[in-house]
C-alpha cells in the first residue's frame, strides 16, 4: 500500500568493471552447495556416464558401417546389424535418461540455493544498520533479491553441467579420435584452433559488459521504485519530462551494455557454426584421400565425421557457460557484497535489562554525526524527560529532532555522550530491549498488503477484538471501517483506498494497540484534517497518561499541554520550558509560534 524510497547513492553502479575477484566469488557460491554435495556429484556423474555412452556410439557407427560396406559384394550380416543397432539404441536411450536424472537433480539443487541466498539476504537486512538503506535504494537492494540471484540460480543449474558435459564431451572425443587415427585427429584439431583463438579473445572483452549490464539493471529498478510509486508527486511538480529523459538515460544504458554483452556472447554459436563446418569439410577431404589409399576405411569416416561434432560443439558450450559465469559471478559480487556489508554491532553479551519500566529519560551532552561525514549533526544535546512527561521538540526543518530519536531509539548510536532510561544507559542495552519499550507514530506511515486488523495489530500477539475496536473508536476509525466491505477483515491492497489521514489513524490506533511503557510521535497528525486531528489529540491525550512521550511537531498548535518543550536549532537546544513560559519570553519560540498565525 506504501512504498518509501530512501534517498542515496545507488551502490555499485559505477559500470564497466570486471568482477574484483572472479574465482573469490564463484568459491563462495559453491559453498552454497556444501549441503547438496551428494545430490551434485550424482548429477554430475550422470552427466559424465552419459555423455561417455554417446561418445561410444561413433565407434559403434563406424563398425556398422565397415560391415554394410563390406557386405555389398558378400552379403550384409544382418545379425551383427541388430547386434550394433539395439547396442546403439540402448546406449543412446540410457544416455537420455541419465540426463533427464541430472537435469532433475540440478534443477532442485539449485531453487535450494537461490531459496537459501533469498533467506540469507532477507536475515541480512535485518543485521544492517539505517545506513545502509539511507546509501541504497530500495530498487537496487530488490533487484540483489530477484534479478541477481535468479541470475546466479540459471548459472548454477545450467553452466555448470554445461561445463562437466562439454568437458567430458571434448576429452573423451578427443580420446577417441586419438585412438582411431592420428592423422584425421590432427586435421579436426588444427581446424577448431582457430575458433578457440577467438572464443578467448571474445571472453577477455565481454566481462566487463556483463558487471555492467547487472549493475545497470539495479539502477533502472531503482528508478523505477522510486518514481513510479510516487506518480502523484511526479505529477503534481510536472515532472513527467524529467523522469522520462532520468529512464531514457538508464534504460539507453542498460540497452548499450546489454547489446554489447549479449552481442559478445552471440558471437560464440556463430563461429563456431563455421568452425564446425569447417571441421567437417577437412576430415571429408583428408579421409577421402587416406580412404583412397587404403590407409582407413569408409566407416572410420563417418565416425569422424561425428567426432568433429562432438569435439567443436563443446567449444561453443564452453564458450557459452564461460560467459554464463562470468555473468554470475557480476550478479554474484553484488549479493555477496550485501551480504558481506557491515552488520549491527552484536549485542548477544550485553546482560543489562530495564525490568520495571518507570520512564524517566535522560540526555546526556549527546553529540552526533553520521557515519562516514564530518559534519556535526547534534553538537551538545542534553535533556531531562521525567517519568510520565510530555517532552516536545520543536524546531525548524533540519534542526535534527527526528535525528535525536533516531539517537533514543537507537536507529544510531550516539557519537559521543551518552542516553539513559531509568538511570541504564541505552549502550547496555540490547536494541530490541530499547524498541520495546516504545510505541512509534511517523509522519510516513506503513500499510502493509493485510487485513485492518493484521494492520492494527501488527507484531503484536492475543490481541482481543475488544481492544482493536476501542482503538479504533478512539481514533475515529471504527465507523469508516465498518463501512468496508468485510470489516476488520478487509485486505488492504492497490484495490482499497485510503486517504493519507485513514492510513495515518491506523499506524496512531496500531500505536495504542501496543501499548508500550513510552511513545514517540514524530508528526503523527500531520496528514489529518483539524477536525480529526482534535479527535485524535484527545485519544493521544489518553494514551500518554502514565506514559513518558516524545513529541515533534511543526504544528505547534498541538504541543500546548506539553510538560517541555525543547527548542531546537542546528543541532543545539536554544530554549526550553513550558509553552507559556517560551512565549512570555518572546524570543525564538515566540516568533515561531505567532508565525503559523500571521497570515490569520
Amino acid at each position: 500500500m506504501n512504498n518509501r524510497t530512501r534517498g542515496g547513492n545507488q551502490s555499485n553502479q559505477a559500470s564497466g568493471q570486471k568482477a574484483n575477484n572472479f574465482k573469490a566469488t564463484w568459491g563462495k557460491m559453491l559453498n552454497y552447495f556444501r549441503s547438496y554435495w551428494t545430490a551434485g556429484i550424482i548429477a554430475l556423474m550422470s552427466a559424465v556416464i552419459g555423455t561417455v555412452l554417446t561418445l561410444i556410439g561413433p565407434d559403434k557407427l563406424s563398425e556398422l558401417t565397415d560391415i554394410v560396406t563390406a557386405g555389398i559384394v558378400t552379403g550384409i550380416d544382418m545379425d551383427a546389424v541388430r547386434t550394433i543397432g539395439f547396442t546403439l539404441v540402448g546406449f543412446y536411450g540410457l544416455s537420455g535418461l541419465l540426463s533427464l536424472v541430472q537435469g532433475l537433480i540440478m534443477a532442485e539443487v539449485t531453487q535450494r540455493i537461490s531459496q537459501k541466498l533469498r533467506q540469507d539476504l532477507s536475515q541480512k537486512i535485518n543485521k544492517l544498520p539505517i545506513a545502509y538503506f539511507d546509501n541504497n535504494t530500495t530498487g537496487d537492494i530488490l533487484s540483489r533479491m530477484t534479478n541477481d540471484i535468479d541470475t546466479i540460480a540459471q548459472s548454477l543449474n545450467q553452466s555448470i553441467s554445461t561445463l562437466v558435459t562439454a568437458t567430458t564431451m571434448l576429452v573423451g572425443s578427443l580420446i577417441m579420435m586419438l585412438t582411431t587415427n592420428l592423422i584425421m585427429t590432427a586435421t579436426a584439431v588444427l581446424a577448431t584452433l582457430i575458433g578457440i583463438g577467438l572464443m578467448m579473445l571474445i571472453m577477455s572483452q565481454s566481462q566487463k559488459y556483463f558487471s555492467r549490464q547487472q549493475n545497470d539493471l539495479g539502477a533502472i529498478n531503482g528508478h523505477i521504485e522510486e518514481i513510479y510509486t510516487n506518480q502523484t508527486i511526479v505529477k503534481v511538480y510536472n515532472g513527467e519530462d524529467d523522469a522520462r529523459q532520468s529512464f531514457i538515460q538508464i534504460n539507453k544504458n542498460l540497452q548499450t551494455s546489454g547489446f554489447r554483452a549479449q552481442s559478445l556472447s552471440g558471437l560464440m554459436m556463430p563461429i563456431m557454426t563455421f568452425i564446425g563446418n569447417f571441421g567437417y569439410v577437412a576430415v571429408c577431404i583428408v579421409g577421402a584421400m587416406l580412404a583412397f589409399n587404403g590407409s582407413i576405411s569408409f566407416g572410420v569416416i563417418v565416425a569422424f565425421i561425428m567426432y568433429v561434432r562432438y569435439f567443436t560443439q563443446p567449444l561453443s558450450q564452453l564458450a557459452q557457460a564461460a560467459q554464463s559465469l562470468q555473468s554470475t559471478a557480476a550478479a554474484g559480487e553484488r549479493v555477496f557484497d550485501m551480504l558481506e556489508s557491515t552488520e549491527m554491532e552484536d549485542e548477544s553479551g550485553k546482560t543489562a535489562k530495564l525490568s520495571t519500566i518507570e520512564g524517566n529519560v535522560e540526555f546526556s551532552n549527546v553529540g552526533f554525526s553520521y557515519p562516514g561525514s564530518d559534519k556535526t549533526v547534534i553538537h551538545d544535546f542534553s535533556a531531562k524527560a521525567n517519568a510520565g512527561e510530555k517532552i516536545a521538540i520543536v524546531g525548524p526543518t533540519g534542526a535534527g529532532k527526528t535525528t535525536m530519536i533516531n539517537l533514543l531509539m537507537r536507529f544510531y548510536d550516539v557519537s559521543r555522550g551518552d542516553i539513559k532510561i531509568d538511570g541504564v544507559s541505552t549502550n547496555e542495552l540490547k536494541r530490541e530491549d530499547v524498541r520495546s519499550q516504545f510505541s512509534m507514530v511517523l509522519q510516513d506511515t506503513w500499510i502493509f498488503n493485510g487485513t485492518v486488523r493484521e494492520n492494527l495489530v501488527y507484531s503484536v500477539e492475543n490481541v482481543s477484538d475488544e481492544k482493536v475496536e476501542e482503538a479504533s473508536r478512539a481514533v475515529g476509525l471504527h465507523h469508516f471501517i465498518t463501512t468496508m466491505p468485510d470489516g476488520y477483515d478487509t485486505v488492504l491492497n492497490d484495490q482499497v483506498s485510503l486517504s493519507e489521514g485513514q492510513k495515518q489513524q491506523i499506524t496512531i490506533a496500531r500505536a495504542m494497540i501496543a501499548d508500550k511503557p513510552m511513545l514517540i510521535l514524530d508528526e503523527a497528525t500531520s496528514s489529518v484534517d483539524t477536525r480529526t486531528e482534535l479527535n485524535i489529540q484527545n485519544a493521544m491525550d489518553k494514551l500518554m497518561e502514565g506514559r513518558t512521550s516524545f513529541i515533534i511537531a511543526h504544528r505547534l498548535s498541538t504541543i500546548k499541554n506539553a510538560d517541555l518543550i525543547l527548542v531546537m536549532k542546528d543541532g543545539d537546544i536554544i530554549e526550553s520550558g513550558t509553552h507559556d513560559d517560551l512565549l512570555e519570553q518572546g524570543t525564538f519560540y515566540a516568533k515561531l509560534y505567532n508565525s503559523q498565525f500571521e497570515a490569520a
